[in-house]
Formats: structure tokens, C-alpha cells, sequence
């Protein structure tokens, strides 16, 4: 393997995000236990993980020698004051899917950059204003296999925008990955964003 950026996910929703500002990196998912601890915050949940998703590959590429910089990313979805992961079923989906008209629906992404050793990361919130999805379309909304692997059972940049009446903070966040924020974090660990 070869040095470089090095995107610690299997998600397509954040490789394409950051091409979507000219960045390719080379994506090695990350084999992390995601288990919620008893008493954490969404908050301290999505930076803990970010962080050992970044660790985890960099320990993989210890043996490259060129300069290397891995990015991570955990996104989760709070509402109702309650962590809404991916849904297990078409039942479990429709109780996330209520959830998400309370008034503190928003989106949490840890971002972790490791380089040369260190660490550095931020948590980015953004609020949601979702109007929910009228139960005749719930049936079709799920079996259209959007929401099914998706933390909060939507996707903003999908069909899911029907029922999405706005948004405060950043769209990107939602996506899965805040791009103006991860830039900051790029470069601050010095990775040249213009080559």
C-alpha cells in the first residue's frame, strides 16, 4: 500500500462526498465494536468511534512509509432524545420514523483525521426539520431499500427529501460526512487539498 489519504469506511455516500470536492482516497473499512456504552451521549458515542475507526486503520498501514492521513467518520441521528440507529425491520423503522418529528431531531458526525501519530477530530450537529412520512407512503418509502441502512432510516439526498422541510447547519452532515469541517481537519494535519 501506498501513502496518501486512506478513508477509514465502506460507505460510497463519503467517498462521493469527498470527490465531490476533489479528494480520492482509498477506502479500508474499519472493524470496530459500535456498541453503545451505558450512560455515553450521542455526542461522546460518535467521537469515540470516529477516533478508533481512524486508529484501528492507521495501525493496519504502520508498515507504510510514505506520509499517510486517515479519515473517519461515524454519523448517528438523535430525536425524541433517543440514539436512532439503521432499522432491523419495517416495524422497527416506523417507530424511528416517529421519532423524527420532535423538535430535537438532528444528525451527529464524529470525524476523526489520524497523521503521524496523532489525532485530531471534531463533532459536528445539524438540526432537521422533518415533516414525517404519511403512513400510506411508509410501506413504499421502505421497500424502496433507502432507508434500510441508514442511521435514522432516511437519506436527506434521496427520496426522503419529501419529507424534509429544512435544515439547519450542514447538508453534507446529513449526507454522512461534513466536508467544510473534515477540510479544516485536512488541513490542519498539513494534507495539500489543491495538488
Amino acid at each position: 500500500m501506498a501513502g496518501g489519504l486512506y478513508l477509514a469506511s465502506a460507505s460510497p455516500r463519503r467517498a462521493d462526498l469527498l470527490r465531490q470536492i476533489g479528494i480520492t482516497a482509498r477506502c479500508l473499512p474499519a472493524d470496530v465494536d459500535e456498541s453503545l456504552r451505558a450512560g455515553e451521549s450521542a455526542f461522546d458515542y460518535v467521537r469515540r468511534l470516529a477516533i478508533a475507526k481512524a486508529e484501528t486503520v492507521a495501525a493496519r498501514l504502520a508498515h507504510v512509509r510514505e506520509p499517510i492521513w486517515v479519515l473517519a467518520a461515524d454519523t448517528t441521528v438523535v430525536a425524541g432524545g433517543e440514539i436512532l440507529a439503521k432499522p432491523q425491520s419495517f416495524t422497527d423503522a416506523k417507530r424511528i420514523w416517529r421519532h423524527l418529528k420532535e423538535p430535537d431531531h438532528c444528525v451527529l458526525t464524529g470525524i476523526a483525521l489520524w497523521h503521524a501519530g496523532a489525532v485530531v477530530q471534531h463533532v459536528v450537529s445539524t438540526k432537521v426539520d422533518f415533516a414525517g412520512i404519511p403512513e400510506a407512503e411508509q410501506r413504499a418509502y421502505w421497500e424502496s431499500g433507502e432507508p434500510q441502512d441508514k442511521a435514522g432510516g432516511y437519506a436527506i439526498q434521496g427520496r426522503a427529501a419529501l419529507y424534509i422541510r429544512g435544515i439547519e447547519g450542514s447538508y453534507s452532515n446529513v449526507v454522512g460526512l461534513p466536508l467544510a469541517e473534515t477540510a479544516a481537519l485536512l488541513r490542519q494535519a498539513d494534507y495539500p487539498l489543491w495538488l
